[in-house]
Order: C-alpha cells, then sequence, then structure tokens
C-alpha cells in the first residue's frame, strides 16, 4: 500500500511576550513616586519661584518679579549672610568631628563582650531618640543659673552664682556643642556598631597570629572596613547639622548678639519673623546650592562605595 503523503506542519510562530508584566513593577510604584514628587519637587520648585520674587506679606505693595536683585543682595550687601555662613561651617566641622571621635570610640566599646552589654548599649542609644526640642528644654533645665550644675559649681568655688554659659559670648558656642553632642554621638556609634558587627573574626585572628598588636589591627583591618559606613555617616551628620535650627532655636535662639545664628536659622528668622519670604527664598536656595556642591566634592574625595586599596 501506498503511503499517504507527511503533511507539512506551519512554522511555529513566536508569540509576542506581552508589555504588560515588565511594566508591572513601575506601575505598582508609580502612586508612591506620584506622591514623592508632590511632596518633595513641589516645595523646592515653589522655593526657586519665590526667589526671584519680592513677597514680603508686610509690604504687598512692593511684591512682584525681582530677578535676580534677592540674590545680589545676599553677595553685596548682607554682612549677616557670611557671619552666619561662617558660624554654620564652624558648628559643622566642630560636630561632625567630635560625633565622629567619640561614636567610634562608643562604638568599639559597646562592640565588646562584657556583662551588661545590652543595658550599656540602651544607655548609649537612647538620646537619639529623643526629639530635639526635648533635648533642648532638658539643657536649658541643665543650664540654668540658679536649678542647673552651675549652681552646683558656684557652691563648690567655681564660677559665680547666677551665671548662664547659654548668656555668654565666650561659652555658648561649646555650652550648645555638649548638648548637641549628647544627641548627636549615638547616631554615629549605631551605625558604626552595625559594620563593625559584619567583620569577620577569622581577620583579627589571622593578624594576631601574624603578630599583628591591637591598633595596627585597628588601623589595617577596623578602619578600611568603617570607611563607607563612616563616609555616609558623616555626610548625613554634616547635612543634618548644617539645617539645625530646632536645637539652637530653643536653646539659645541663636543669641547672645547672634552669636549663634546659622544660616537655617537666619532663614528661618528672615522667613517667619521677619516676613520676607522671597528673600528667605534666596538664602535657602543659596542653602541648597551650597549643600548640594559640598556633597558632591565630598563623596568624589571619599571615593564612597569604590574599591579599598
Amino acid at each position: 500500500m501506498a503511503q499517504a503523503p507527511a503533511v507539512a506542519k506551519p512554522p511555529k510562530v513566536p508569540r509576542r511576550r506581552s508589555a504588560t508584566p515588565r511594566r508591572l513593577p513601575y506601575l505598582l510604584i508609580a502612586p508612591a513616586g506620584l506622591l514623592m514628587l508632590g511632596f518633595i519637587a513641589y516645595p523646592v520648585i515653589s522655593v526657586f519661584y519665590y526667589s526671584l520674587q519680592n513677597y514680603n506679606v508686610t509690604k504687598p505693595w512692593r511684591n512682584g518679579y525681582a530677578g535676580f536683585d534677592n540674590f545680589k543682595r545676599i553677595f553685596t550687601e548682607d554682612d549677616q549672610f557670611w557671619s552666619t555662613l561662617g558660624f554654620s561651617a564652624q558648628w559643622v566641622v566642630t560636630q561632625v568631628v567630635l560625633q565622629l571621635l567619640l561614636g567610634l570610640a562608643l562604638a568599639l566599646i559597646v562592640n565588646q563582650s562584657f556583662i551588661g552589654r545590652g543595658i550599656s548599649r540602651a544607655m548609649v542609644f537612647s538620646p537619639w531618640a529623643v526629639s530635639g526640642v526635648l533635648t533642648s528644654t532638658i539643657w536649658i533645665l541643665l543650664y540654668n543659673s540658679s536649678t542647673g550644675f552651675s549652681r552646683y559649681l558656684a557652691d563648690a568655688g567655681i564660677g559665680e552664682y547666677g551665671t548662664s554659659l547659654l548668656s555668654d559670648t565666650g561659652t555658648v558656642f561649646w555650652a550648645a556643642t555638649v548638648a548637641e553632642l549628647w544627641r548627636g554621638v549615638p547616631f554615629f556609634a549605631i551605625l558604626i556598631l552595625a559594620d563593625l558587627q559584619s567583620v569577620s573574626k577569622e581577620l583579627y585572628e589571622a593578624a594576631s597570629v601574624d603578630g599583628a598588636g591591637r591598633m595596627r589591627r585597628f588601623f589595617h583591618i577596623t578602619l578600611p572596613h568603617l570607611r563607607d559606613a563612616i563616609v555616609l555617616a558623616t555626610l548625613l551628620r554634616g547635612v543634618w547639622e548644617f539645617n539645625n535650627v530646632d536645637l539652637l532655636y530653643t536653646l539659645t535662639g541663636g543669641g547672645p548678639a547672634g552669636e549663634t545664628t546659622t544660616l537655617p536659622l537666619y532663614v528661618a528668622n528672615t522667613g517667619i519673623e521677619g516676613h520676607d519670604f522671597g528673600y528667605a527664598s534666596a538664602l535657602t536656595t543659596v542653602a541648597f546650592v551650597i549643600l548640594l556642591f559640598c556633597s558632591i566634592v565630598y563623596l568624589r574625595l571619599s571615593k564612597f562605595g569604590g574599591d579599598q586599596k
């Protein structure tokens, strides 16, 4: 019998993949992205817009487009801008350096094994959970000339009665510095301790076998491992300290005689108390550009995220 000829099968047409699965993740995060865009982009654009305006609610007849007059006034006529910028730089450098050193020391201490380590960690980290206004209230009471420790120092023959560290131009900076250190040091301790937990103990054991002492192990194992954590912590804390308003405002109000007025505090006083929102927006824009430039330069110089050689 003759066999029937084989019927050729039609070629398979490749199925076109649906684009929906690829777009699904973007569709799911779109609501959160739109909310972030609204809460972040809109205020930033508004500040840039008002920085080009004369906008003072107490002088509405002068409101209108000003161009770059506000910025010209900042750099050529406003001496207080330069003084507050200089104090802001002093405040940031002092706080970040001291908080880093003290936070690193605390992290190394509580990373050791000893009885009561859990309670010690909780006590070290607890100031970070306290709000800025509450922190200011605590230190205002401590610095109070009648109820604070200055009274007890006077009882011991150190200093005079009725003196306040916050009202003396020679001591107000370091008094505010100590209060901010109490709140800021735990931030460094938390981040550094978390990174210390990931250091392999075998590296320390091998270094000990090779005869490396404690200091050599610290500089050749611990510090290189903590580099990225330290860079990130110092960058974040530097930005936060530059924008510090709550503690200095409630602790000193920028005084005495403007000795503790940072640039953000000057912006707040200009906008809220002076009602000059156009000029305050221009100051905010300048502060934003300064922070952005310094952050980029710092990340470039520190080679954050790069290979460690």
